[in-house]
Parts: structure tokens; sequence; C-alpha cells
């Protein structure tokens, strides 16, 4: 971690920070520490959104709607992994028993944003900005890399031409706090075409639609 710290010559002032934006609930709860990394996960959500709203305004000719979904393909779970991996920071986690293994996708997430929310306490917003382009704009300028498929969005375009109505639904909740599963249908005029699970509401939503699709899709091939 200090050499990914180093690198962007972030001086550390506090170390406990960067050590609960390291910490999964599942580590905390085991070795009765006082916080894990979500308070700075909320936080660090809200740092990343705006310096990459404020990237796309500044560099991208597009529409809003446009700009709001190419935003989320950079910003979303898939993507927000791969950068942990390419930097190498995954192997800084900490997590209980139960997590010991191959770690979620959803906690190495929002652990990327927790430690962008422990760069920006410590050092201001220029610096945290400066370390989230120097990681994500060459991913953006890589036309051949995709992190996010927008399946809402591509099934509201297609029952659009037919007039459908559809909504989603949020049927169950599981898990204990630091491991949440939620499962989300989506239903096309009252009929249930998808379901999603995953471990936020987003994520189980966009599985949902994608598993509509595929069965609209074959549906029409019939």
């Amino acid at each position: 971690m200090n050499d990914f710290l180093k690198r962007w010559n972030i001086e550390i002032k506090d170390v406990k920070l960067y050590e609960t934006a390291l910490s999964h609930a599942s580590f905390v709860n085991e070795h009765n520490k006082k916080q894990d990394y979500e308070r700075l996960e909320f936080l660090g959500d809200a740092v990343l959104e705006l310096v990459i709203s404020d990237y796309l305004y500044k560099n991208v000719l597009k529409k809003e709607g446009e700009m709001t979904k190419l935003r989320a393909s950079y910003v979303c779970e898939n993507a927000l992994f791969i950068y942990m991996k390419d930097l190498d920071l995954i192997k800084y986690i900490k997590v209980g028993h139960g997590e010991i293994g191959e770690i979620k996708k959803a906690i190495v997430a929002d652990i990327f944003e927790s430690i962008m929310a422990a760069i920006y306490l410590e050092n201001g917003f220029n610096k945290v900005k400066e370390v989230i382009l120097d990681i994500i704009v060459p991913y953006i300028e890589n036309p051949n890399i995709t992190f996010f498929n927008d399946y809402k969005s591509r099934l509201q375009e297609a029952l659009q031409t037919n007039k459908k109505s559809f909504y989603y639904e949020t049927v169950d909740e599981s898990g204990p706090a630091h491991d949440r599963k939620f499962t989300v249908v989506v239903k096309i005029d009252n009929i249930i075409y998808g379901k999603g699970i995953a471990s936020s509401k987003k994520e189980a939503a966009q599985n949902a639609a994608r598993e509509a699709l595929e069965k609209l899709a074959g549906l029409e091939n019939e």
C-alpha cells in the first residue's frame, strides 16, 4: 500500500484512516476494531462520481443521458474491481475468516472508493482528483475496454417501441449487514420476466434486466 501512496506523493498523516479504509466488517467484528470501511466508502463514492462527472463534462461532447451512461461504465462495480486488481491492491484488504479466499467483487469495489475517501480527507480534493484521473482516464481513452453493459437502459429502449409497462421490485433482502444479498425482479405488464441477485440493488436490477432481455430475445426467435 505504501508503494501505491508514494506513487502520487500522498502524505500519510493518519495510518489508522487507511487501515479503516481497507477493513471489511467481518475483520472488524473478529478483531474488535472500532470501524469498517463503509462510512469512507459512502464519501468516496460521491468524490469518485464528482471527479468523473467533471472530467466527462469538460472532455466529452455528448448529451446528458449519454454522459450518465458513460460515467456509470467507469464507476461501476466491475470497473472498480479491475482498478484494484491492476493496481495490485486487493492483497491489502482485511477480511474475516469467512471471507478469506477470493474476496467478493463488491467488497473490492467498495474499498477502492474508501481508499479514495481517505486520500481526499488527508490530502484534499485536488490530490484525490489527480489520483482518480491518473487511474481511470487511460481506461476511458482505450476503446477496447468495456466494463459495463447498461441492461436497464437497453430493456427500456426495447419496451418503448411496444409501449409496454414495466417496473422493478425488490422482493428479498437477506444476509448480515456486511454481506447483504438483494433479489430484484422486473415485471413487464405485471409478469415477471427477469430476476437478479447481487450484493447491491443496482447490480441485482441490472441482472434482472439482462435476464428479461434474454427472455424477450428468445420469444422473438420462436
